[in-house]
């Protein structure tokens, strides 16, 4: 393993274990101590979360950016299985184009495809998942 970062490469997030996860350079002034970290392909654009190649171009050579924390859930799932209370795990595809799986607070089965969330912490301290919170209410499509 090399002992260098690649040029403009967030420290200590170029692993596979810790990408996505963990504390961003500060820019103008704003903490981003809880901002949720991902992948953009220096050749072909595409943003993906902890990869370690683009699944477009295959390219390796891959820049770190903070997310703006804001996206839609794309699938919700309740799971009752080994926890004391239900719980969901969603599919939310942020701002940016990429897809992240994480939990979204309140009652479990509140949570529907089409939601707008807002990211409240970049890692669940028990699942080491992205946690995310509803923006407007539950989505619901008019008949």
């Amino acid at each position: 393993m090399l002992d260098t970062e690649p040029e403009g490469a967030v420290p200590g997030t170029t692993g596979l274990g810790t990408a996505g996860l963990g504390t961003a350079p500060a820019s103008h002034g704003t903490s981003t101590s809880d901002a949720l970290l991902f992948q953009r392909c220096r050749w072909c654009g595409s943003a993906m979360y902890q990869r370690l190649l683009c699944p477009v171009c295959a390219g390796s050579d891959l820049r770190t950016e903070a997310s703006t924390g804001t996206g839609v859930v794309r699938h919700a799932t309740v799971i009752h299985r080994n926890t004391p209370a239900a719980r969901n795990v969603s599919l939310v595809e942020m701002a940016e184009g990429f897809t992240v799986r994480g939990r979204v607070t309140g009652p479990a089965t509140d949570v529907h495809s089409g939601d707008r969330v807002q990211l409240t912490t970049a890692q669940d301290p028990v699942r080491s998942q992205p946690v995310f919170q509803l923006v407007d209410g539950p989505y619901r499509s008019r008949s």
